[in-house]
């Protein structure tokens, strides 16, 4: 067991240096935390403008280095805008529609910004006119980066879409979708927050009781908020920043912030309760409440760190957001939170509107009166009694029958995960979109009505001089592949050329991505570069799987060492990681069960692709790890304070579940509101990444931590604290605690319980879960 060198449990309480910076000037701390918050709104305003909605591609693949040239060079071979022209009951051959479809095509062609503009009508072309020719397509390319291209789009759009002469004309391509898809993002953002707010605070006051309480984490995780929001802004004027890192801003800023606030405010209101004044409750709750919390942040940030490994954009922005959101949120916490609490001092329990449902029933005892608790201390506005017995009576079912528990709930969660095992991999398309979705429409119609694949061919761009037979006897090697249904080009330009390679079946499909390393395997005269869907899409796992290895090793190694620097155990850091992990498999089994398979598309709205975004998996995996390993934290600390306390490790895990259970439960319910609110949203990416992740949250703290962390701790026994003793050396002069624990004491189990205060609840006030003070509890209401 390791020693802990540490005052008493009742030396006198200090206020240290921290305290005292953060409280001495409270009104100052405010107003300055104001001024900032208002000059983070005016930096951050404004700032989905400026992010992308791309971001899945590795820049230094070879799709991409090739995808840029033929942009450069062949600006026809990468359309990203589509006039999808619909002619009635005509045929599109028909001379009325052919002239007015001409005529819409040479108007395009003169729009400044658009380049390599091309029709069915120009050259017959049979891949642009659907099978039963009614419908035909006109082709262009946007120039600019992604802010340029939108407003082109913006300004040219409204004067071909809609009714034009005989023809009616739709607009799609890459361009539309990735632009509606970020315009329904802010939407569903902005619908998200007035959702999560009030259904949030709503919770809090349910938790605690006091509106005022409430508002106290609500607005943490506000000024959390506008600060990462400040921090993106200031982030795109040097890299690339996905427009879908604003949903985990917003996820994690309330959720997080609510976490810490919560933990910070229910100790600080146990101090309070307990005769402390406001000050020196502060300089408690910051020495115990605090370090966890800033442990916690740590961990969380930690994860979210591990995405920066990859190339694609679009994990390196959950990253950035993420990592300022849990840092801004712990600074709120842990600065302007303080503060406002030395402000409020007993205030801080005001306006508990729950008396509006109490009347005639009886009110709860003052402390130090007939009814309170032995040590002077209600049960208070958080929970009671009955809540602490019933997590008590859990945590002891769980350890007698721990290997029952073990055992089933293993076999639970791993037979949830199943799913995961037949996941398929694939690119975002239109079909992240709502089935309404203009852009969404038109990619439909060319996938069910049009020969082939249109736009989702692979192209081969082949640089180096070469002679017209060196190019024909490479396409007839090329037509020779198998799942080739036709071989177009080559179009020369100096001594570059392209290739245009369409498969027989979909795009990205297994042969689609086999036909990608046959093209890259061909022989040729001249070097070849090859591009499309499923060309990035090859790259995309590649790059993924690369980094995977150091990713996760990363977060393990981190994870392990802070964990220990925590416990001081060798034994409790592993077992973090591996239920950690275990817990994410409902989510990953619901990911492809629900979103790759398609059930539950009509009941959620969305429609299903047969596949997986590449890049989804990665970040579900580091946002829910560490907001797993974030309740872990708060379990731990509590169950290691107790087991400093008494050194009984089964009383230990009883009394830090009946602690920390109604908070975890709390905070995970909250923080579940929030990801459901954004899981409303249009897009099946965020919402899949809501709705799992809630799923995620909600299986840990109800499951994972009710249920398998006590029985696992309980089959591990004392060996759970084992460290060796350079370890145990290192912890005691690094380690991290939560308060100023008294020394450890060795249980006597040969002693009479009822002569040892220490091993017996009824007589230790401190381990007795009937006269624990408030701080014992937080339980969720109504």
């Amino acid at each position: 067991m390791t020693e802990v060198n540490s005052p008493p449990v009742d030396s006198p309480p200090r206020v240290g240096g921290w305290t005292r910076f953060v409280t001495g000037r409270p009104r100052l701390s405010l107003l300055a935390a104001l001024v900032l918050t208002v000059l983070a709104v005016l930096a951050g305003s404004g700032v989905a403008d400026k992010l992308g909605s791309g971001g899945w591609e590795d820049p230094g693949a070879e799709s991409t280095y090739a995808t840029e040239a033929l942009e450069r060079e062949f600006p026809d071979s990468q359309p990203n805008l589509i006039l999808l022209v619909d002619s009635g009951r005509a045929s599109v051959d028909d001379p009325a529609v052919a002239a007015e479809a001409t005529r819409l095509a040479e108007r395009l062609s003169g729009e400044k910004g658009v380049v390599g503009v091309g029709s069915y009508w120009d050259g017959k072309a049979p891949a642009l006119r659907a099978e039963d020719g009614h419908e035909a397509l006109i082709a262009a390319r946007i120039t600019g980066d992604e802010k340029t291209m939108g407003e082109t789009l913006d300004r040219i759009a409204p004067s071909y879409r809609g009714t034009q002469g005989p023809l009616e004309v739709k607009v799609g391509g890459i361009v539309a979708v990735r632009h509606e898809m970020q315009t329904i993002i802010q939407e569903d953002l902005t619908r998200a927050e007035i959702i999560a707010l009030p259904v949030t605070l709503v919770l809090l006051v349910m938790v605690f009781g006091s509106a005022v309480a409430a508002l106290l984490p609500l607005g943490v995780g506000i000024v959390a908020i506008l600060g990462t929001n400040a921090v993106l802004g200031a982030l795109t004027e040097f890299t690339d920043v996905s427009v879908f890192a604003m949903n985990l801003t917003t996820a994690l800023g309330l959720g997080l912030a609510i976490d810490y606030a919560l933990f910070i405010v229910r100790r600080f209101r146990e101090e309070l309760s307990g005769g402390a004044d406001p000050t020196t409750a502060i300089g408690t709750t910051l020495r115990t409440a605090g370090r966890t919390v800033l442990f916690s942040a740590l961990t969380v940030a930690v994860s979210l760190a591990a995405m920066l490994v990859f190339p694609q954009y679009f994990l390196r922005s959950f990253a950035y957001a993420g990592i300022a959101v849990v840092l801004l949120a712990a600074a709120a916490a842990l600065i302007l939170l303080p503060a406002a609490l030395v402000l409020l001092g007993h205030r801080v329990d005001s306006l508990d509107v729950r008396r509006l449902f109490r009347r005639g029933r009886a009110k709860t005892p003052a402390p130090g009166t007939e009814g309170s608790t032995q040590n002077g201390t209600e049960a208070g506005p958080e929970g009671g009694t009955e809540d602490r017995t019933a997590w008590g009576r859990t945590a002891t079912l769980v350890m007698r029958r721990a290997p029952f528990f073990a055992l089933g709930t293993t076999a639970v969660l791993v037979l949830l995960g199943l799913p995961f095992l037949g996941v398929k991999f694939g690119t975002a398309d239109d079909r992240q979109l709502p089935s309404s979705a203009e852009s969404h429409v038109v990619q439909q119609h060319i996938r069910d009505g049009f020969p082939g694949t249109p736009g989702g061919g692979l192209e081969v761009l082949a640089e180096g001089r070469a002679t017209q037979a060196e190019y024909a006897a490479y396409k007839e090697r090329v037509a020779a592949l198998p799942d080739v249904a036709r071989v177009d080009g080559p179009l020369v330009k100096g001594d570059a050329a392209y290739f245009t390679v369409q498969p027989e079946g979909e795009a990205v499909d297994e042969a689609g991505q086999r036909l990608v390393a046959d093209l890259r395997a061909t022989e040729a005269p001249f070097d070849t570069k090859v591009t499309g869907a499923a060309a990035v899409l090859v790259d995309s796992r590649k790059a993924i799987g690369d980094q995977l290895p150091l990713a996760g090793a990363f977060i393990t190694v981190v994870t392990l060492l802070l964990v220990f620097l925590l416990t001081g155990s060798v034994l409790i850091p592993i077992q973090a990681v591996l239920l950690n992990a275990l817990s994410l498999t409902a989510m990953f089994g619901a990911v492809v069960w629900v979103f790759q398979d398609g059930h539950l598309s009509g009941l959620l709205g969305f429609t299903g692709s047969g596949s997986i975004e590449t890049t989804l998996p990665v970040l579900m995996f580091c946002v829910a790890f560490g907001l797993s390993m974030d309740y872990g934290v708060f379990l731990l600390s509590r169950i290691k304070e107790e087991y400093d306390h008494t050194g009984d490790h089964e009383r230990s895990v009883r009394l830090g579940l009946q602690r920390t259970g109604g908070l975890i439960t709390a905070a995970a319910v909250i923080l579940a509101v929030v990801m459901v609110a954004i899981g409303t949203s249009r897009v099946t990416n965020t919402k899949m990444l809501g709705l799992g992740i809630a799923l995620a949250v909600l299986m840990d703290a109800m499951v994972v931590r009710s249920l398998l962390v006590p029985a696992i701790m309980r089959l591990t026994g004392k060996a759970t604290w084992w460290a060796p003793g350079p370890l145990r050396r290192f912890h005691q002069r690094f380690g991290l605690s939560e308060g100023d624990p008294a020394p450890a004491r060795q249980p006597n189990p040969e002693s009479n319980p009822e002569s040892n205060p220490e091993s017996n609840p009824e007589s230790n006030p401190e381990t007795n879960p009937d006269t624990d003070s408030e701080r014992d509890t937080v339980g969720v209401r109504g």
